[in-house]
């Protein structure tokens, strides 16, 4: 197939992209390369799949509505999965701006171009901050997610709401992933992995939020990105079960899902950071600290959902997958 990627220079875009081009597809990949994080890991994570035949690389940003109606009417693509987001639940509250750029505007453009070229199916990238104060678990897309503590998260109940709206008024198949806590090599340096390794290595103190009673539904990336694939392949169809009277709010009477996409085993922080400790070999000194505003205490996936549709299933363990991380880490920087 002919996939628009958005998002391609990041993380989980651009590990999908790898995962699609592997298997025979061509992806059309859009990225602005914003400055939110090192630009010299985007680019070079995009050297990953800038040499392959099948791939286009595209510098543009969402929110520019005549760029993204150029490039769904010169490219057609069959499918898109839309990642390209201003992610960080913390840097929404210093630039809320960004975040209805980048995630309003910038899908408004998305849903656009499904609208008016034909496009099979959209997937694309919500959260599991969604959840904001729910304090049922785990977390299941039966649930209503009514009360958002972060911009971000608010911005992510948004983009579910405006693709139902897609779905409803033309027929335009739309799922929306709920990503629980991803990790994996070539991560986003924001991340508590990345933040806790780079302080580990040069003997600085690590930032503990909540006093180490954080839990969180840690997934690794090649697990994200098959459950991705897998829900690509499978467009969102009608629940015709589904009843105003009674509304369930994972599913609709149009073709709209949404999907908790995670691996559904909550760690304990302080267990994840004496993984990486063993795995660094080095000891992390540790600076325990209150709540974060905006962020929640616990994440805890319930994908059954996912599994019963596309058969998704995690399988990759903490132990393992920081171990991948540290390896590539130790590589990339030439530690």
């Amino acid at each position: 197939m002919k996939i628009l990627v958005t998002g391609t220079a990041g993380f989980i875009g651009n590990r999908l992209a790898q995962k699609l081009l592997e298997r025979g597809d061509e992806v059309i990949g859009v990225d602005n390369l914003n400055d939110y994080y090192d630009v010299n890991l985007k680019l070079s994570r995009l050297k990953l799949i800038g040499d392959h035949a099948g791939y286009t690389d595209i510098r543009a940003d969402l929110a520019d509505r005549t760029a993204m109606e150029g490039i769904f009417k010169q490219h057609q693509p069959q499918r898109v999965v839309n990642l390209a987001a201003q992610a960080g639940v913390r840097y929404s509250i210093e630039n809320p701006h960004a975040y209805i750029d980048s995630n309003i505007v910038g899908f408004i453009n998305i849903l656009e171009g499904c609208r008016h070229n034909g496009v099979e199916h959209l997937v694309y990238a919500s959260s599991s901050s969604v959840y904001g104060a729910n304090e049922s678990m785990p977390f299941s897309v039966h649930d209503n997610v009514d009360h958002p503590l972060s911009l971000y998260a608010a911005s992510k109940k948004a983009n579910e709401l405006m693709a139902h709206t897609y779905s409803n008024l033309y027929g335009l198949p739309t799922t929306g992933l709920r990503f629980f806590t991803v990790y994996g090599p070539w991560g986003r340096p924001d991340m508590a992995l990345f933040l806790f390794t780079k302080a580990i290595l040069t003997g600085e103190k690590i930032k503990v939020f909540n006093y180490g009673k954080h839990r969180r539904d840690f997934t690794y990336i090649d697990d994200i990105v098959e459950g991705v694939i897998r829900t690509l392949d499978h467009p969102a169809q009608p629940n015709p079960e589904w009843s105003g009277k009674n509304p369930d709010p994972g599913t609709s009477r149009s073709p709209w899902r949404v999907y908790n996409i995670g691996n559904q085993n909550p760690v304990e922080l302080m267990d994840y950071i004496e993984v990486l400790e063993k795995r660094l070999g080095k000891t992390a000194e540790k600076e325990l600290l209150p709540l974060q505003p905006g962020d929640v205490p616990d994440t805890y996936a319930d994908v059954e959902a996912l599994v019963q549709d596309v058969g998704y299933k995690p399988s990759t363990p903490i132990e393992i997958g920081i171990e991948r991380f540290v390896n590539w880490y130790r590589d990339y920087y030439r530690l």
